[in-house]
């Protein structure tokens, strides 16, 4: 093995997270900081987190829904008007939507 070419080891290393969880581990630097660690991360914590950012979560449900809508008119046989009808007052619907999230930033 070549002298002085690898890192000091430190057996020692204290990990901090932003959830304040800390430990201990060997490692190349004396202290480490993170954002989520294994006492705070859903996939191990089983916890489902959805960050909703100015109501987009509920903004898309309202499409869904809106779309669900849409999807049962092709199964109740509306003509191709009455379907073009309803799809424009949608589309209107997101468009204000969407106008109304412009004008709240």
């Amino acid at each position: 093995m070549k002298e002085k070419i690898h890192p000091k080891w430190y057996p020692n290393a204290q990990v901090s997270c932003s959830c304040g969880a800390t430990f201990t581990m060997g490692a190349t630097q004396k202290s480490i900081r993170t954002d989520v660690c294994s006492s705070c991360h859903p996939f191990f914590t089983g916890e489902q987190r959805i960050v909703d950012t100015e109501g987009q979560v509920q903004r898309f449900m309202r499409r869904l829904e809106r779309r669900q809508e849409l999807v049962g008119t092709y199964e109740k046989g509306l003509d191709k008007k009455q379907r073009r009808r309803q799809m424009r007052a949608v589309a209107e619907i997101v468009e204000d939507e969407a106008g109304a999230t412009q004008v709240a930033e």
